[in-house]
């Protein structure tokens, strides 16, 4: 049937506040025009994440109660591992409190100055914990992935000739390759089996290991398995193995593929590398069974792991997120197509022109759709990736507005209205002006930074 329907009936609510016109410009002029800063109870529709934000299942809030916290070797810890191997058989699974401090750990291991570790496309975490160390990130998407309005079933796809040049020209230099799914930083767009494939080739041929930043790898395994020649009759828990067995090792936030609200792992093959970065989880998460989380946490990722591989699950989770896309696109709002899976993003360069990079539209566009009807989202461009590492500035390659949708969280009528604010925003896009940054961190600083208007 054409209607989407929610594989799940609502078991709890909590209220939302509804403020006006006034209350959100007062808010977000508060906040520095910083969505970051805004308090949730000033947000209608929270777009700004699906990390962390989605909904847990009645067995997900059996299974914290359920959750044993033994310091060392809790039985949430051996279920934990179980769920993860069953899906990623790596030798070793290393858990941390989230994505990125896995990120943190693996790259204190292996970056370092000189160091250049490639990738699809970095996303903000990934890039700040590798140049932390001094090592260089590399993005080496497609070129169909840099163009938003091209529809391409795999636009997350790494470029294998730049990476194979990469490989051959600075083969010393480089650790690690990196794979994201889905390709966040690019509009959410899956990677297919075949180009995976590819990597890994050029990885044997190299002799250079893979690693998976795998947060959405269910959403990504369900593109493969409705876009990709041959894929169509496989279950995605099995498309998912496959996945695994092209790669060495993987980080992991489990506030999106996991289900869950907090939590993350890394995993690996290599017995040396597993043994150096658990010394470092012990110096700065915990100990080797439960990493910083609570064994409560634990049970409830290892839950979610069975729960985000289900047919229905995906079906709806894909088909809902391409609802959001399909209506901006009727209104005539540009975005990334064909839709992700996590979430819809807007054109904010191609929307906004009159507004140079170095001015942000991303974020004014963001702004604007906070104060039109409290959604709060998050600017993926140039606030975000603009400023390098030797403190210059420059425009993002692309300069986006993600709508973020957290999991089993909101219906069909809250989409429809962020359809409506969108549309209403964008029939009065020309008056949107710019922003200057006036204060910043000197990492991250979408997270942090304090901005103000342009006049005139």
């Amino acid at each position: 049937m054409p209607t989407i329907i929610e594989p799940f009936r609502i078991h709890a609510v909590e209220p939302l506040r509804i403020t006006t016109a006034e209350e959100r410009h007062a808010a977000i002029a508060a906040a520095g025009y910083n969505l970051f800063a805004v308090h949730s109870d000033d947000v209608l529709i929270d777009l700004l994440t699906d990390s962390g934000t989605g909904a847990m299942s009645s067995e997900q809030w059996a299974g914290i109660q359920r959750g044993n916290e033994a310091y060392a070797g809790s039985p949430s810890w051996y279920r934990f591992e179980a769920a993860v191997k069953a899906l990623f058989p790596f030798r070793h699974v290393i858990p941390t409190h989230q994505g990125r401090a896995a990120e943190k750990i693996l790259m204190a291991v292996i970056g370092g100055p000189g160091r250049i570790i490639p990738n699809n496309t970095h996303f903000d975490t990934t890039r700040a914990n590798i140049e932390a160390t001094g090592a260089e990130a590399v993005d080496l998407v497609i070129p169909e992935g840099l163009d938003p309005a091209l529809e391409h079933p795999f636009k997350g796809n790494m470029d294998l000739a730049r990476l194979d040049a990469l490989l051959r020209e600075r083969r010393a230099d480089i650790p690690a390759v990196f794979v994201t799914i889905t390709n966040n930083s690019g509009g959410g767009q899956p990677v297919s089996l075949e180009n995976l494939r590819g990597v890994r080739a050029l990885c044997d041929r190299h002799q250079v290991p893979l690693f998976l930043d795998a947060c959405r790898f269910a959403e990504n395994a369900w593109f493969i398995r409705e876009r990709e020649p041959g894929q169509g009759g496989r279950e995605v828990a099995e498309i998912v193995r496959e996945i695994a067995s092209l790669a060495d090792g993987m980080t992991m936030s489990a506030k999106k593929d996991g289900l869950a609200n907090i939590g993350g792992w890394l995993a690996m093959h290599d017995d040396a590398l597993a043994a150096s970065c658990r010394n470092l989880l012990i110096l700065t998460e915990g100990f080797p069974t439960y990493g910083g989380l609570a064994g409560r946490d634990l049970d409830a990722i290892a839950q979610g792991l069975v729960e985000v591989v289900q047919h229905d699950y995906l079906r709806y989770r894909i088909r809902s997120t391409g609802y959001l896309g399909d209506g901006l696109h009727a209104a005539g709002i540009p975005t990334m197509r064909p839709v992700g899976g996590h979430a819809v993003y807007i054109d904010a360069r191609r929307m906004l022109p009159h507004i140079p990079p170095l001015q942000y539209p991303g974020q004014a566009l963001a702004v604007a759709l906070y104060e039109a009807g409290g959604i709060r989202s998050c600017e993926i461009g140039t606030v975000m990736f603009g400023r390098r590492p030797d403190g210059s500035e420059q425009p993002a390659a692309l300069d986006l507005v993600r709508l973020a949708i957290p999991r089993r969280t909101y219906t069909q009528s809250h989409i429809d209205y962020v359809i409506e604010v969108c549309a209403e925003v964008a029939a009065r896009s020309a008056d949107l002006g710019g922003y200057r940054i006036t204060e910043e961190p000197a990492a991250l600083r979408h997270f942090t930074a304090r901005f103000e208007p342009l006049q005139g």
